[in-house]
């Protein structure tokens, strides 16, 4: 009778404590538009791993790639709507809620991507995070990650600004995207980024711009035989917390978080980094021009043709951020 009691429980100790560990266990959702086999997914799951482990498994983070939670847009709100808790999405999206953000993607802004970095690590970058964080209700941006150099391809050799009057360019329907080939007097054109092979190939539109990387991922390569390295926009990523969620984590689960995801963009900048230096020669292999542009004959055009105040940026940020060593 005592041999059954003590068994008895035993068994109903085990169960209450398999009660309070799956109650323990908060489960997350991390959304991003990007494939498998892209950096900013492989490094996601190898983050949401450590999580969990370093917070002894309080914490269950699923990530969900190439929009399974839908479109850039639809995660950003899904932030305030308690739909997802984590994403990694574009400053050009955080400038919607806080435009000063979005200055970064001001043509010619950075150096390199180092000087990216750097200012990631400064005042300047600070108060703009903050600035989203207050206008977003919350959001907390934790690490940010170098997504490449934009360049452009072209049916035509590009060199300098002059270059690229009337021509027909893709480029994302996002204001400061549109700045650069603008001020170059080209025609642009906002094409569904799906779409942009196939545009391409018919004609519909002559030129495109984007990061070696994804000109080689989406092969746009077939369908362009120049590529011009106009280098106008060093862009990046923001891994992004709700605000929900922030608020409820304590200030040690904070930093692990914290320290994680600045972990994990440090893994996938270097991948991003490594891969867009082996690119050059890669195209020039396949028989693709690869062209050197002179960058200040752009960035000239630019800064006489394109003010900081019509997307409401604060030139006085750009001073800043262009300081930064």
């Amino acid at each position: 009778m005592k041999f059954r009691l003590t068994m008895l429980l035993a068994a109903t100790a085990a169960i209450l404590a398999s009660a309070i560990t799956a109650q323990a266990e908060t489960v997350l959702k991390w959304a991003h538009v990007y494939e498998t086999s892209e950096p900013f997914h492989t490094e996601s799951a190898w983050a949401a791993e450590e999580i969990a482990k370093r917070t002894d498994g309080r914490y269950k983070i699923d990530v969900f790639p190439a929009s399974q939670l839908g479109k850039e847009a639809d995660i950003n709100q899904g932030l305030k709507l308690g739909t997802v808790d984590i994403i990694i999405s574009g400053s050009s999206f955080a400038a919607r809620e806080y435009p000063p953000i979005g200055v970064t993607y001001y043509p010619y802004t950075f150096r390199d991507p180092a000087h990216l970095i750097a200012y990631t690590k400064s005042d300047v970058f600070k108060k703009l995070a903050a600035g989203y964080e207050q206008a977003s209700g919350g959001n907390h941006i934790a690490a940010v990650t170098y997504y490449g150099t934009r360049h452009t391809t072209s049916n035509r050799p590009i060199a300098k600004c002059a270059d690229m009057a009337g021509l027909k360019i893709r480029v994302p329907d996002v204001p400061a995207y549109l700045a650069m080939p603008r001020a170059c007097g080209a025609n642009t054109t906002p094409i569904a980024f799906a779409e942009v092979y196939l545009a391409l190939q018919n004609g519909t539109v002559e030129a495109q711009e984007n990061p070696l990387t994804t000109i080689e991922a989406k092969k746009f390569y077939e369908v362009q035989k120049n590529i011009s390295l106009t280098g106008h926009i060093v862009d990046h990523l923001n891994t992004v917390v709700s605000g929900m969620l922030w608020a409820k984590l304590s200030d040690e689960d904070k930093k692990i978080f914290t320290e994680v995801m600045q972990e994990a963009a440090e893994r996938s900048t270097k991948i991003i980094e490594e891969r867009e230096k082996a690119l050059v020669d890669k195209f020039k292999e396949r028989g693709i021009t690869v062209t050197e542009v002179d960058r200040s004959d752009f960035e000239k055009a630019v800064m006489e043709k394109v003010s900081f105040e019509e997307f409401g940026y604060d030139k006085a940020d750009w001073e800043a951020i262009r300081a930064v060593k």
